[in-house]
């Protein structure tokens, strides 16, 4: 593994794009041709969310995020869920030790960097609160004392969306507190020999990924996020497109403002993926499916006719007027070296031309 910078260091976006990079070339050595949606998976966990999986059996989700645990370097947990996992079975519980006749914590599999959880549509909804709980507020709370959990902290969740006997679904208010939503669909033929030719060749079932990073480099990669530039209109846009759901013919419910934030977030992500230090319209486009696509519901009548809900997203990115960025951001914060510059309201900033935020057109 190469040098990692220290953890307090200022990383710059370059070097988070080339670290992202090495990690999708792992991840892509096993998980064979879908690199768009692994790209996803990294810009979630690159944010600082937390990921739904959603598709078929069979279809690498589970070996997804063991991957990405092996190449991040990472802690990683794996929990099976099922109708009889009780809460307890997550965050811990407290155990009578008789040697020295008192009660210990002894804590549970959240306590870890990154959670997969196994079919989380298996377990009670009693259960699942108690994971969601500690997604949205990072601790858990076991006998009225509240653990931290240590960072960085995702939880990879799967759910297969045809088989529903003994299953409870999540309600969308919970769905809501996953970032994504990502789906992998089948490989080509060709993909799927490639799959079978690679588990020829390593003779063995288990795949040992070389780890690129480290939890410390992770956490200044996702700082480092912070620092990618979004010109106004660029804001303007997401918001449009989130407010475009609620008014969308064939949607009953649209999407929060939580859904404006994913977007932010993952556009970041996304485009720092592209080797950029500032978000396009494109990024947006390309990320608003698996951002929004569990954040709406669609009217009953569309589930009937089998509407697919990321097919309106699309829709909606494509009706939404795109923007020409012709100024650096104007959102209030700290500048930064080539940066968006902070002004007083009604004041016009200078246009720098050479400002990488001002070369996309529209």
């Amino acid at each position: 593994m190469s040098e990692q910078p220290a953890a307090t260091a200022s990383m710059p976006l370059a070097q988070v794009s080339a670290y992202a990079q090495q990690v999708l070339d792992q991840v892509n050595t096993v998980i064979v041709g879908k690199r768009e949606s692994l790209e996803l998976v990294l810009a979630g966990i690159l944010a600082g969310g937390h990921v739904l999986l959603e598709d078929f059996p069979g279809l690498a989700k589970t070996l997804t995020a063991r991957c990405f645990a092996q190449s991040l370097g990472i802690g990683f947990k794996r929990v099976q869920f099922t109708p009889d996992l009780l809460p307890a079975d997550l965050t811990g519980s407290f155990l009578y030790d008789q040697k020295n006749g008192e009660f210990s914590f002894r804590a549970g599999p959240v306590f870890t960097n990154l959670m997969l959880a196994d079919e989380i549509n298996r377990t009670p909804p009693k259960t699942q609160a108690a994971l969601l709980e500690a997604m949205q507020e990072k601790q858990v709370s076991v006998e009225g004392t509240t653990y931290r959990l240590d960072a960085p902290f995702h939880v990879l969740a799967t759910a297969n969306p045809i088989e529903y006997e003994g299953t409870y679904p999540l309600p969308e208010a919970q769905l809501d507190r996953f970032l994504l939503r990502v789906s992998f669909g089948y490989p080509t033929p060709d993909e799927e020999w490639t799959v079978l030719r690679r588990r020829i060749a390593r003779q063995q079932e288990e795949a040992n990924l070389a780890q690129v990073v480290d939890a410390q480099t992770l956490l200044a990669m996702q700082r480092a996020l912070e620092t990618v530039a979004v010109e106004d209109s660029i804001g303007r846009y997401i918001v449009n497109i989130v407010a475009a759901t609620r008014e969308h013919a064939q949607v009953q419910v649209g999407s929060s403002p939580r859904g404006s934030l994913a977007l932010l977030l993952t556009a970041r992500a996304r485009a720092v993926l592209s080797g950029r230090d500032y978000v396009i319209p494109e990024d947006v486009k390309s990320v608003a499916p698996a951002a929004l696509t569990h954040r709406i519901s669609l009217k009953p009548e569309m589930w009937l006719r089998r509407v697919d809900p990321a097919g309106i997203i699309r829709h909606i990115c494509e009706q939404t007027p795109v923007p020409a960025s012709e100024q650096l951001p104007t959102y209030a914060g700290q500048a930064t070296p080539g940066g968006p510059v902070p002004y007083a309201p009604g004041q016009q900033p200078a246009v720098n031309p050479n400002h990488p935020v001002n070369r996309y057109t529209s």
